[in-house]
């Protein structure tokens, strides 16, 4: 099973919609049909708990993003808005052991 995107993030990822477009694709690659922004990808059956742990390292290796402690939670990995929100903020957030950290 592969997790890892083909390509690196878009720089910068401060358009919500670059980020949303690459994952509504990465949906729609894994589980051979389309998805919209705002579909809730675990109540439309189908997707498993283990499909969302393959989302947060896909997430974690295309965005360069730590998703850890509160953030594991299921409802940030509900929908492709929520994704991408999830990926902004933490986008802001310093890195750990970094400046600003």
């Amino acid at each position: 099973m592969t997790t890892s995107s083909d390509r690196q993030a878009p720089e910068p990822v401060g358009d919500p919609g670059v980020v949303q477009a690459d994952l509504l694709r990465f949906l729609a690659n894994r589980t051979g049909r389309a998805w919209t922004a705002d579909t809730d990808v675990f109540g439309s059956g189908g997707l498993s708990s283990l499909f969302a742990m393959e989302m947060v390292v896909h997430l974690e290796r295309t965005y360069g993003v730590s998703i850890r402690g509160g953030d594991l939670r299921m409802e940030n990995f509900r929908t492709v808005l929520r994704m991408s929100a999830l990926v902004e903020r933490l986008r802001q957030r310093p890195a750990p052991g970094g400046p600003g950290a």
